[in-house]
Order: C-alpha cells, then structure tokens, then sequence
C-alpha cells in the first residue's frame, strides 16, 4: 500500500526539529509500516490547507505520485488555526526583507510582538477557507480520474508559548473540517483524541506544538487502523 500525505511540520518533526521525510520514526512512516507499504510525503513550515492545494495544483512530482498512490492523506489543518497577528503574505513576507539586518531586525520585533497579540488576533486561515481548499484538493484528485481513498485529520492542539497558549481559532476550525469530511464521505483522524495528552502534558517538542517520538507512534499506529477501516470496508473492495 502506498500513501501520498500532504501534510505540515507535524509530519516531518521531531523531539528535537525537523527530520528527513524517510526517518523511520515519523508517523506516516509508522503508518506505512503497519500497512505494509511506503509513504511519500509532501510538506512544509507552517503549511496551512492552502499550502498544500498548492503543491497539490503545482508540484509535478506530486502529479508523477498520483498513478502510484492507494491513499490520499490530507494531513494538514493543524496550522491553520494558530493564531496570526499578520497577514499571510506579510507574515511569510519577512523573509524577502533586505538588507540581512533589517530581515532580523524586523522578525525579532514580530518575535517579541507575537504572544502579546495572539490572544486577540485571528487563525492563520479562517475555517471556510481551510474547508474550500480541502474540498478543493479532493475534487481536483477526482476530476483528474483518481478514485483512491482519501483520509484526513482534525487538527490538532498545541500549547506553545510563542502563541500564548492561546487557541481561539481551533473549535471553529474543527467544525468547518468536520462539515467538509461529512459532506465528502472522508474518515478523520480525531488527532486532538489521539495526541492532545502527549502534547499538554509536555511530553512532545519543547515547542508546546510539534511531538515527541511516542506521540508520532500513537499517530502513525491510529491513522495505519483508520486507513485498515477504509481499505477493507465493502465499498473498497
């Protein structure tokens, strides 16, 4: 069985940063192992579902993975729901600043202003739109001809102190997932039941966001049954 997971950091890492997409311990590849397969993975930073419609729409290695691919994961959402003092596209703008010291002058002061304002500000995209670029993602995977299974996630929780703790974009956000995933006939993976204790009780990265090691085994171990249910239930058969 091979898996094409879009997804964000939560995907690639660690307990202690960001890892190769082959490193063994990585939930997608914990997930492909108890199913016997592989996983390709396509993520980034801070990708959002926007992100990923994106690659999906304008990667051709992801193009070239599509004929290969028993499942489709949308792993994406999570970040979705951080709280952003900026715009997008002056957020993701600092690092074209220049000259060098005014780039760090000016992310050290976003650094300094981020928690301070997280509590008040808005998610990083709102829920409509998260849901539309998902809905979208689907439908484009469709129209081109492919009727591979496809799974997703409810995002997941963080309690980074970067943001403050603060989380008020995520309830709406997991309705709007969850409306799109009913509409669409696509299974999620309750990630905040799965993993919410590993990462409040400290367990997971110093971050407060992404997982330690045993958190990407409970994830990897619950995706690889969800994807069981899909693959084996009547109307994959």
């Amino acid at each position: 069985m091979r898996l094409l997971v879009l997804g964000d950091s939560l995907s690639f890492f660690g307990p202690s940063g960001p890892l190769p997409a082959d490193h063994p311990r990585l939930w997608h590849n914990i997930c492909a192992e108890a199913l016997g397969g592989s996983a390709e993975l396509a993520a980034g930073f801070g990708w959002t579902a926007r992100d990923a419609w994106w690659a999906l729409t304008g990667d051709p290695r992801i193009w070239s993975l599509l004929p290969r691919t028993d499942v489709l994961v949308f792993a994406v959402g999570s970040m979705d729901t951080l709280p952003s003092p900026l715009p997008t596209y002056l957020r993701e703008g600092l690092r074209y600043v220049r000259p060098d010291w005014l780039r760090r002058w000016v992310r050290a002061r976003y650094q300094f202003v981020q928690p301070r304002l997280a509590p008040y500000t808005r998610a990083s995209l709102p829920p409509a739109l998260t849901a539309r670029y998902l809905r979208d993602m689907l439908q484009s995977v469709r129209n081109l001809q492919y009727t591979m299974p496809a799974v997703a996630i409810v995002p997941s929780v963080h309690r980074a102190a970067t943001y403050a703790y603060a989380h008020q974009g995520h309830a709406a956000a997991v309705a709007a997932v969850r409306g799109w995933a009913a509409d669409a006939g696509v299974p999620l993976l309750n990630l905040p039941a799965v993993i919410g204790e590993h990462v409040r009780s400290g367990a997971g990265n110093p971050d407060g966001m992404h997982w330690g090691w045993e958190g990407h085994e409970l994830v990897g171990k619950a995706m690889a049954s969800l994807i069981s249910s899909v693959a084996l239930s009547p109307s994959e058969e």
